[in-house]
């Protein structure tokens, strides 16, 4: 199927269509054309994960559905405390001049905090040069490129189809000793549960690091192609900028907007073998605070009563949550940034009340790499679209793999369960690292 677009690359048509798209439009304007590509089976696009060119992955195995940008068209990045709406900014500016023949996505992913930096832009919004899709029983190639650079374009495109060499299996090297690691945490959970008894919040959300070392270069396609076997219901994510790659599998939405539509998730409480059940009162109390905290925040966003409904069980592989769908109805100028920017940190990743328990863990030296704990998400030119919370991650840096998990700290916690919550997490990584996960586990052990 490539080596067929790569050939049609290289044709008039896709010149023809292109000049057709461009004509009168302003220099910055950015052009998608949508191909259809024919097809057999359902691919995963991961055969086409460049190795040095920008890239970003958004998979729901389940669905069926699977997306791969590949460099990009048109970037923007941004920080501090205004950073949603510079983006929400830049992409209604973006999206005044789009042209297109087709549904073109633009991707956006953002840190937990405002002002962290290295190894990923703090907020990051693009629009990928080439967008690969399967979706509905369809599979598209989308081609994009500022209108001042439609005729460098084609080039552009036939180099990032190029064949790449992927990595061959890595090998991960037993770990370094965490028992005082381990100690050091279960002492900032003591410490957050004194916060809690003093009544100065009711929820701290504290996370863990696992850092790994391999053999070789780690291979994100395999370990992504792990992640869609072994999570089919969670989404897969992943960003690459050319050094360093972000990646994991999360079963939460933070929110999604379509023609108006808001739905949110509401997820907490953990649950998996060998833990006290998700009915257990720590759970359905952190469960309570999430679900209160997002009808909150969403309630100014819309013109109408929120609705909430049943909390059910969100299956992640071995773990299991209480999610309760949260909808509405957007008010009339409300942007997919305007909800994020109302929702982020929702207490499943920060705390609650959400002003102190932020407070608490700059206070107590809470850090989180790349996009962990923050968001991933895409966005059409009608400024529908959908960001989800960046969970159960890894971030790669050629054979050094940092994996992070964290759990929610309420009145009740018991520190050594909330340590084994968050080895249970880590499972989710461990397992897609290895075809044996056992054996990991028990070297991790």
């Amino acid at each position: 199927m490539l080596n067929t677009l790569r050939q049609r690359l290289a044709g008039p048509d896709v010149a023809r269509q292109l000049q057709a798209l461009a004509a009168g439009a302003p220099a910055s304007a950015p052009l998608s054309l949508t191909l259809e590509l024919s097809h057999h089976s359902a691919p995963d696009w991961l055969a086409a994960l460049p190795t040095s060119a920008p890239f970003w992955y958004q998979a729901h195995p389940a669905q069926g559905s699977f997306r791969l940008g590949i460099g990009h068209a048109l970037q923007v990045t941004s920080a501090g405390p205004n950073r949603f709406a510079a983006l929400d900014n830049a992409f209604a500016g973006l999206a005044s001049h789009w042209r297109h023949n087709g549904a073109p996505r633009a991707f956006c992913g953002f840190a937990f905090d405002d002002s962290s930096q290295a190894p990923l832009p703090n907020a990051l919004l693009a629009l990928p040069a080439i967008l690969l899709e399967t979706c509905d029983g369809r599979c598209l190639a989308t081609l994009s490129t500022p209108a001042d650079k439609v005729a460098q374009a084609p080039a552009l495109w036939q180099r990032l189809l190029a064949p790449t060499r992927h990595l061959a299996c890595y090998r991960l090297l037993p770990p370094a000793d965490r028992s005082l690691a381990d100690r050091a945490w279960i002492a900032r959970v003591h410490a957050a549960l004194r916060a809690i008894a003093e009544q100065r919040l009711d929820k701290i959300v504290l996370t863990r690091k696992l850092m790994l070392q391999a053999a070789g270069p780690i291979a994100a396609a395999q370990l992504l192609r792990n992640l869609l076997d072994q999570q089919p219901d969670s989404l897969i994510y992943a960003h690459g900028n050319g050094s360093s790659i972000f990646l994991g599998a999360t079963p939460e939405r933070l929110v999604r907007l379509r023609a108006g539509c808001i739905e949110a998730d509401a997820l907490a409480g953990t649950a998996w073998p060998g833990s006290p059940t998700l009915d257990a009162p720590k759970n359905r109390h952190e469960q309570s605070l999430v679900v209160a905290a997002i009808v909150g925040a969403l309630e100014k966003c819309c013109d109408s009563p929120l609705q909430t409904g049943p909390a059910t069980i969100c299956q992640a592989g071995d773990v299991r949550h209480l999610r309760t769908l949260v909808s509405g109805r957007a008010a009339e100028g409300v942007t997919l940034f305007d909800l994020v920017r109302a929702l982020h940190p929702t207490p499943a990743v920060g705390g609650f009340p959400t002003a102190p328990a932020l407070e608490w863990l700059a206070a107590h030296g809470e850090q989180r790499s790349g996009w962990y704990c923050g968001g991933f998400g895409s966005l059409t030119p009608d400024g529908d679209g959908e960001f989800s919370v960046a969970l159960r991650s890894a971030l790669i840096d050629g054979c050094r793999i940092e994996l992070q998990a964290g759990a929610g700290i309420v009145a009740g916690s018991d520190p050594a369960q909330e340590l084994a919550e968050t080895e249970a997490k880590f499972g989710t990584l461990l397992a897609a690292l290895t075809a044996s996960p056992n054996a990991v586990r028990a070297r991790l052990g």
